[in-house]
């Protein structure tokens, strides 16, 4: 009777959540019916108790997992000495984290914002007056392309669902299709002055460029004066073995660095799950942005960027790139035997290491709502891809869970 009685409490504290998600919060997003209670590990648990496999990772975000120690020892030794203070001031723990990242990334500078979003902006303003002097604005990006949500996000996103409805769209945006590098330079204007590029498109369904056309698109614009930019928000942060995607995609040669972008955003994973968005600027332009033309209150604070440079020390420390590598490659190899088979769901699985697609014959929010009753979470790409972001700590043990829950599922 108790145990009844327990059972009727916990679906109705469900369904009150649920309605009260319809009553106060606007709903921009699609919801999938999972009312989560806590986080450890790869594992998240429902208020009913039910355990799952969590391979959402927040959407690439939780690099280290749920509730991490390194992060909640970096939130609660950092939140007792300063939490937040103004830009007006300097502080050791932004400049600690920026040199962390251009040790990474190359010789440049660093701007510290709140979201992929904001990082995409800001690269965006380099490109707009960098190109005041030569009157040239017009910024490329290439179709099923994603680079946020604001006004400037999606007028730079190639897909037309995530424009509908909110034009005029901010002038001065094209999106362009991939192509060969000749269908490249035919696409450029007189007005052209950056290009931004996902290395592996997340949102559309985890498509990797080949690195052939990454080098040579990116020669094609360092002739021509284009700033190449590169959007690493979901990409980015070890997820392909390397700091960043391009690192995996592009080997340098026997001259260095010959690759290096003229920006990178970052955002989604910095944090460990704690907010903050990261703008590198090559330095050959680091200083295009001077006092009063870019701001952000709450941009790099004390706080966000311990935590950051606690997540991005640990991963160092335990070696967690090549880990999720190994762990990727594995699932891959696992589940690649199903691809166009009879009976099989699976047309095609792509991406490296922690970023992996599979694009299946049914849409993608239904195989998301049957893995979850499966206990695997996955998110949704397209209309008929999901992706696996699993922790970069994810266990080999918990890496052969997804793997057996996704081959019954793949061939039921």
């Amino acid at each position: 009777m108790l145990i009844e009685l327990k059972r009727m409490e916990e679906l109705e504290s469900e369904q009150l959540i649920v309605e009260g998600y319809k009553t106060y919060i606007v709903p921009s997003y699609r919801k999938i019916r999972l009312v989560v209670d806590r986080g450890e590990g790869a594992y998240l648990w429902d208020i009913k108790g039910k355990r799952y496999l969590d391979f959402t990772g927040g959407i690439a975000v939780n690099l280290l997992g749920h509730a991490h120690p390194a992060v909640r020892e970096a939130l609660a030794r950092q939140s007792e000495k300063m939490i937040h203070c103004s830009n007006l001031f300097y502080h050791p723990q932004a400049l600690q984290l920026a040199r962390k990242i251009v040790s990474h990334v190359g010789p440049g500078k660093v701007f510290f914002s709140n979201s992929g979003a904001e990082a995409n902006e800001c690269l965006f303003k380099v490109a707009r007056r960098y190109g005041q002097k030569t009157g040239r604005f017009e910024i490329l990006s290439f179709e099923n392309s994603f680079h946020g949500r604001t006004l400037a996000g999606i007028s730079a996103t190639g897909q037309p669902k995530v424009k509908k409805d909110f034009g005029p769209l901010c002038p001065g945006f094209r999106t362009i299709p991939k192509g060969e590098p000749k269908d490249f330079i035919d696409s450029l204007s007189d007005k052209t002055i950056a290009l931004i590029v996902e290395p592996i498109q997340g949102e559309s369904g985890i498509h990797v460029f080949s690195p052939g056309y990454l080098k040579e698109i990116r020669r094609i614009c360092r002739d021509k004066d284009i700033l190449f930019f590169i959007d690493e928000i979901q990409s980015g942060l070890w997820r392909t073995g390397r700091f960043l995607a391009w690192q995996s995609l592009v080997e340098e040669d026997s001259q260095g660095q010959t690759f290096l972008p003229d920006g990178v955003s970052l955002a989604k994973g910095l944090g460990g799950g704690f907010p903050i968005g990261a703008s590198w600027v090559a330095e050959r332009y680091s200083e295009v942005l001077d006092q009063g033309s870019h701001g952000s209150t709450f941009g790099g604070s004390p706080l966000a960027c311990h935590v950051a440079l606690s997540v991005l020390e640990e991963i160092e420390k335990k070696e967690w790139g090549k880990h999720i590598l190994e762990v990727g490659n594995y699932l891959v190899r696992s589940l690649k035997e199903f691809e166009n088979k009879p009976q099989s769901l699976l047309k095609e699985i792509r991406g490296i290491g922690g970023i992996l697609g599979l694009e299946l014959t049914l849409p993608s929010y239904e195989a998301v709502e049957v893995l979850m009753e499966k206990g695997l979470l996955v998110a949704p790409a397209n209309t008929n891809t999901i992706r696996l972001l699993p922790p970069l700590n994810v266990s080999f043990e918990q890496a052969e869970e997804a793997r057996v829950i996704l081959e019954k599922f793949l061939i039921s």
